[in-house]
């Protein structure tokens, strides 16, 4: 990957100049190892504040294949279908034996994501370039998995959640859902947040990277310092409100939205969602 992720780096550097023929072989060769899971956007890393790294290159590259891509038709059903986009991004194939289960109804994936093995796809939801769904894990109905966003294994991303896609600048972090997370319905999380393993998004909760967050147990306020917000292991997050405490926001009452943690999970919480296994 050292070599590819070197040709990248040259390539993005030299802009609209770069050699046009080459920039796009070279994006195919990365789309192909994101779809493999051989590359990606993101990866963990222990040694960092987060637990996570950003592989700038692999944003660099995807932005290469927008810019040297053209518009062409890519309408489906014989055309009954319109549709139009770059022709470096084709729609990812599966087949029965990728183990990928895409239930009949609307639903696209890009070819340049990965997903492994198990994972559950709801009409119609949609997965974009550069994200990394894990084994196991579902995407429901109407959900949306955006580009560069990782996905851990055995999580439940519900009906009409949005799971922020983050390309530019290229050294930001994406957005990351850890393994065994529940994101409710309608949740929406954005602007590289991370959601660490077996934290619970209750429906509604809205999370970006600037987004202070309550936590009840432990009497603090987690905010993110300078790097993403980072929701704790375990935590089960609720929408709620806070007050505004100056100007007309005081004197007319307004309160704005702000996610709570309640409680860490616990017995009562995993026998909840431990339905999610049974309908896979």
């Amino acid at each position: 990957m050292n070599e590819l992720a070197s040709e990248i780096s040259t390539l993005f550097t030299a802009g609209a100049a770069a050699d046009r023929e080459r920039a796009r072989e070279v994006f195919v060769r990365l789309r192909t190892a994101l779809s493999a899971g051989e590359a990606r956007a993101a990866e963990p890393d222990a040694s960092t504040p987060s637990g996570w790294r950003v592989n700038a290159w692999v944003k660099q590259g995807i932005l290469l294949g927008f810019r040297f891509g053209d518009v062409v038709d890519m309408s489906a059903d014989h055309g009954r279908w319109p549709f139009a986009d770059k022709d470096t991004m084709p729609l990812k194939r599966f087949d029965a034996e990728s183990g990928v289960r895409i239930v009949p109804g609307g639903s696209t994936v890009r070819d340049g994501a990965y997903l492994g093995q198990g994972v559950v796809c709801m009409p119609p939801m949609y997965i974009n370039i550069g994200a990394y769904v894990g084994n196991g894990t579902m995407i429901d109905s109407h959900a949306l998995v955006g580009s560069c966003a990782q996905i851990g294994q055995r999580v439940h991303v519900s009906a009409a959640a949005q799971i922020g896609g983050v390309l530019e600048p290229v050294g930001a972090l994406p957005v990351v859902i850890e393994d065994e997370v529940l994101v409710g319905g309608n949740c929406g999380v954005y602007e590289g947040a991370i959601v660490k393993r077996r934290a619970v998004l209750a429906s509604g909760t809205i999370l970006t990277g600037s987004t202070p967050i309550y936590d009840l147990p432990n009497g603090r306020i987690i905010e993110p310092s300078g790097g993403p917000l980072i929701v704790p292991e375990g935590a089960v997050v609720v929408p709620g409100t806070r007050p505004v405490t100056s100007g007309h926001g005081r004197e007319w009452g307004l309160a704005v939205a702000t996610p709570i943690i309640v409680k860490y999970r616990d017995e009562r919480t995993d026998a909840r969602t431990a339905l999610e296994q049974a309908i896979r």
